[in-house]
């Protein structure tokens, strides 16, 4: 078993696309029908990201891309891993959203 990190990605324009309270309680549900599915996998089920800084040796600074979520799953390989997420609901909220699905290693002692 491995450890992957999932990215979710948001695809929808932020003034155009929001949802409505009907359309958020109905991709919570979905979420919550997903994640007990995935709940032995679902090391951490992961928490929207907000707030993002940018961290270098001469400054921090405020920015703005489109990761909106992260999920930590346990998963035989990483085509398993990523097979789980073929069903997430958010890859259907809207056009272009996507999920990034990336090994994280065990890092030897």
């Amino acid at each position: 078993m491995g450890k992957f990190l999932a990215i979710l990605h948001g695809g929808a324009d932020p003034d155009k696309d929001q949802l409505t309270d009907e359309q958020q309680s109905e991709f919570m549900t979905a979420w919550a029908t997903y994640a007990q599915a995935h709940e032995e996998a679902l090391l951490d089920p992961g928490s929207p990201l907000y707030r993002k800084k940018r961290v270098t040796s001469t400054y921090v600074e405020d920015f703005e891309d489109s990761k909106i979520a992260y999920a930590l799953v346990d998963a035989p390989s990483h085509d398993a891993a990523a097979q789980m997420f073929k069903d997430h609901p958010h890859v259907g909220l809207h056009d272009g959203n996507s999920i990034e699905v990336i090994e994280c290693p065990v890092i030897p002692s």
